[in-house]
């Protein structure tokens, strides 16, 4: 079996690697029969001459590679055909600018394998770089804070190297006694809860949060039944109800809002599921929320001042609810909204590292086990030219007969 690392030809330049020169050699090792080689590159966070300096074969031309590990999506003259591509491709929810993509896969009898479709027998996803954006995602929110309030000026997370550089950075900083909301218990949410953690931010209960008052910067983490309500008046038993009829919630999150200086979105949300943070809440006399650290940036989504993702460039935007509109950060009346919407290309090495040991653990072991646990049937979206089965709903996008965002 022969692995190849593509390079990254994507704009903006994204300098994550699947996997780093330490998790190739931990790869080869395990695996003898394996081959691997790693297309040469100048973005990559670990260099060239990291891998050769390890024993890997640095090459400009991976073509003789049978399976093919990137990033991000591939610039459809670069794709080689009757290869297997594992990459984040932006398809499966019928994304219309990455149509061509999907149809130029087909039309190269590509096995097209997305990083996202990696789940277990119960659909649970075991790829991803939520970790890394909670982590950034919740730095971005006190590099606002700081900002707005002129308390303090962080650094960007993209000129430091690691989580603990980031900690290191916020520990420094002296806040008021502010209250942060932080939304999921995933791989998002947990991520920026390391962040707060580290930086021993005291963590209370969602009733505390929401009656007590502090002397000092506090912090809840709240689930879904915090912050939904069913609209019957009936009190559900557990999450479960809300996940099979999210139609019949509503949101009561305008509880948090009231007492909340910082909001941090770490949530996953349902195409059914209530919005979260409603226009009518921002508009409220009485909210108290200043700064909205969407790091799950759904666009037009739950979270109504989320009108448009920001870069890692220009990480902030001032949304002005009594006017519904963006204005400068620096208005008075505005909340200050952060929306980046590739958070982990900013701690790259951190991102790379992770997101190689899941892959070590997961994926790499199913082509030499003869796929017993189902991991790569279940990920393949094409297969010979045709979308598989699991992946068949994605027809009429490759046809051209739907519109979506």
């Amino acid at each position: 079996m022969k692995f190849g690392i593509i390079k990254e030809r994507k704009n903006p330049p994204d300098r994550r690697v699947v996997f780093t020169p330490s998790a190739l050699v931990r790869l080869q090792k395990e695996h003898p029969d394996a081959t691997v080689k790693v297309e040469s590159s100048d973005i990559r966070v670990f260099t060239d001459e990291e891998y050769k300096k390890l024993g890997i074969e640095v090459v400009d031309d991976v073509s003789d590679c049978d399976v093919l590990f990137g990033v991000k999506e591939i610039p459809v003259d670069y794709l080689i055909p009757n290869k297997k591509y594992f990459l984040f491709s932006h398809t499966i929810k019928k994304q219309v600018h990455n149509r061509k993509l999907l149809q130029a896969i087909l039309d190269k009898k590509i096995e097209l394998y997305d990083h996202e479709t990696i789940v277990d027998a119960s659909n649970r996803r075991l790829i991803g770089f939520g970790r890394y954006a909670g982590i950034v995602g919740a730095y971005n929110g006190f590099r606002a804070f700081g900002i707005k309030y002129e308390l303090f000026n962080l650094p960007k997370a993209e000129t430091l190297q690691t989580k603990e550089d980031l900690v290191v950075r916020l520990k420094r900083q002296i806040l008021p006694n502010i209250k942060i909301v932080l939304t999921g218990h995933g791989k998002v949410g947990m991520g920026a809860k390391e962040i707060l953690d580290g930086m021993k931010v005291k963590q209370v209960s969602p009733e505390d949060f929401l009656n007590k008052i502090y002397s000092e910067a506090v912090y809840t983490q709240i689930d879904v039944l915090d912050y939904n309500k069913r609209i019957d008046g009936t009190v559900a038993g557990d999450n479960n109800d809300f996940y099979k009829h999210p139609e019949s919630y509503t949101s009561n999150f305008e509880r948090f809002t009231k007492v909340a200086d910082i909001f941090m979105a770490g949530h996953f949300h349902g195409n059914d599921a209530p919005d979260i943070l409603t226009l009518e809440m921002l508009q409220a006399s009485d909210c108290k929320i200043k700064v909205v650290a969407d790091i799950s940036c759904d666009v037009d989504g739950p979270i109504a001042c989320t009108i448009r993702s920001s870069t890692i460039a220009e990480p902030f935007y001032g949304f002005l609810p009594i006017e519904n509109r963006e204005v400068p950060y620096t208005h008075p009346g505005s909340i200050m909204v952060m929306a980046v919407d590739n958070l982990p290309c900013e701690l790259p090495k951190d991102a790379s590292e992770g997101f190689g040991e899941m892959f070590m653990e997961h994926v790499i072991p199913a082509f030499f086990n003869n796929d017993k646990d189902g991991i790569l049937q279940r990920a393949k979206i094409t297969e010979n030219g045709k979308l598989t089965e699991r992946f068949a709903y994605l027809q009429d996008y490759v046809d051209g007969h739907t519109v979506h965002s």
